[in-house]
């Protein structure tokens, strides 16, 4: 493909691939020597080079290489269409869910309803890119712009006809989803998260709006949670933007749910729509899932489907059959005495709050939380999450999670400061085991932090862990049994 094809103004090259990584670059590629917060990835034009890359796409500082170089003020914005350009098919219609919490449960259970309905669909985001063909990891939330469209190009080819995905914050402040041809959008919350990146609270909310204000098509549908204390400013954004606005939730104006009853493993709910059992426009559904923000998640997934025309029965059938999605308030198995163990990925205070309240109802006993807090990301947040353990949780092991460059004593001293009277067990594997250990009948433990991850990252060095792994283990070695029945 010729390059002016890809970045208008720029040379009439032959461009073979794209890529922002100089340890990918083939010969005839572009390399997109961005700036990072880090790194500068002009440092690695040289090497790009030498691997045979035929032109340069950078900022507008001064600079000489000696291949073609594409200067441009947003070279994360040229990247992004230029990745769209190299991979023009997509799947006809592709919805992004933003929000702090809730995004990876949000876009999965959209590709289930939509999938029940007996179209082909996918979802992208932290657990990857699942399609009709398996699962591809995609290394991050929301991945680079190159990566997306490579991804939506090869599910296209699937078959895929419908796809969700996530947009994180990152992503949408470095432009990674500002050429996907996106038809809706969903907001699910705002609390505090990722404020080693963002300069302060008002920038990552400004971040989370660029989806509606600069991404979605005027007249696309912007589902928002009205249950947020953020209603207001998100759908005044999108109201700005020439959006139509479809809010869900316990306030919801367009898909609401007037009552939740706890079920066993699963919920009823009491689901009206529009203009409410007046019309007759109201459904019981059993949900097969606990946790009012699994409720809520499933609610957001169920509103992007009727924003978009899809009939209302056949969206609330698919809710029926929801399956749980890896790592979000997964059961592991239980304890010999029926004491059940959950793994979360929760590592945000809200995060950690929403859990907690969510397995309270099925706890008759003590509720015991084991977690930690990472390394190299936003420190002011671990005392608040001690103190959200202290408030709602009988027992609290603080453990380490990702440590990275950080000194993990250190960092469990921070979270100890909002729940003093915690155990300290700075081995997970340890925490975990002790944990399932103080189980009696009634009870009930969760594991949070880390849920899906398979890997624990000290020092630069990521090392092979799995807190599902080592909770089927200390199950077995306490005689109980895990979620399907079966020992160990």
């Amino acid at each position: 493909m010729k390059l002016d094809t890809l970045i208008p103004g720029a040379p009439a090259l032959d461009v073979t691939g794209i890529t922002a990584d100089s340890r990918k670059v083939k010969p005839g590629y572009l390399f997109a020597a961005l700036k990072g917060v880090a790194q500068d990835g002009r440092e690695y034009a040289g090497a790009a080079i030498k691997a045979g890359a035929a032109a340069i796409l950078t900022d507008d500082r001064p600079g000489a290489w000696t291949v073609p170089a594409i200067q441009v003020a947003e070279p994360r914005l040229a990247l992004a269409k230029a990745a769209a350009a190299f991979h023009p098919v997509q799947p006809r219609v592709i919805a992004a869910v933003t929000g702090t919490n809730g995004k990876s449960s949000t876009v999965d259970f959209l590709r289930q309803i939509w999938a029940s309905m007996g179209r082909k669909a996918a979802s992208m985001g932290t657990l990857g890119a699942i399609g009709p063909s398996g699962v591809v990891d995609l290394g991050h939330t929301t991945p680079d712009p190159v990566a997306i469209h490579d991804t939506l190009a090869s599910l296209a080819a699937e078959g895929v006809t419908h796809a969700a995905m996530e947009a994180s914050s990152h992503g949408l402040a470095q432009y990674r989803l500002h050429a996907v041809r996106l038809a809706a959008g969903a907001f699910t919350n705002l609390t505090q998260d990722h404020l080693d990146y963002h300069a302060d609270f008002d920038d990552y909310r400004r971040a989370k709006m660029k989806l509606f204000s600069e991404l979605l098509p005027a007249g696309a549908p912007a589902v928002i949670n009205a249950d947020s204390p953020e209603r207001e400013a998100f759908e005044a954004a999108a109201q700005t933007a020439g959006l139509r606005t479809f809010t869900v939730g316990w306030r919801g104006r367009n898909l609401r749910i007037a009552e939740a009853l706890p079920r066993g493993t699963g919920q009823d709910l009491v689901i009206q729509w529009s203009g409410g059992p007046s019309e007759g426009k109201e459904r019981t559904v059993h949900l097969p899932l606990i946790g009012e923000f699994q409720a809520l998640n499933a609610l957001c997934a169920a509103g992007i489907a009727m924003a978009l025309g899809d009939d209302v029965h056949a969206v609330l059938d698919g809710l029926a059959r929801l399956k749980g999605v890896h790592g979000r308030l997964e059961l592991v198995g239980q304890t010999a005495g029926k004491a059940p163990v959950f793994v979360d990925y929760a590592h945000t205070p809200d995060g950690l709050n929403v859990l907690l309240r969510a397995a309270r109802p099925h706890v008759r006993g003590k509720l015991i939380v084991v977690f930690g807090c990472g390394g190299d990301r936003d420190a002011t947040k671990r005392a608040i999450m001690g103190d959200v353990a202290r408030r709602l949780a009988d027992e609290v092991i603080v453990t380490d999670d990702n440590p990275r460059s950080e000194d993990p004593a250190a960092i469990r001293a921070a979270i100890r400061k909002g729940v003093p009277d915690s155990s300290e067990i700075g081995d997970r594997a340890s925490a975990i085991q002790e944990g399932v250990k103080r189980l009696r009948p009634g009870d009930a433990l969760l594991i949070a932090g880390k849920g899906h991850e398979t890997g624990q990252i000290v020092k630069g060095v990521t090392i092979p862990f799995s807190d599902f792994e080592v909770a089927r283990a200390a199950l077995k070695d306490a005689g109980g049994t895990d979620a399907g029945g079966a020992h160990g």
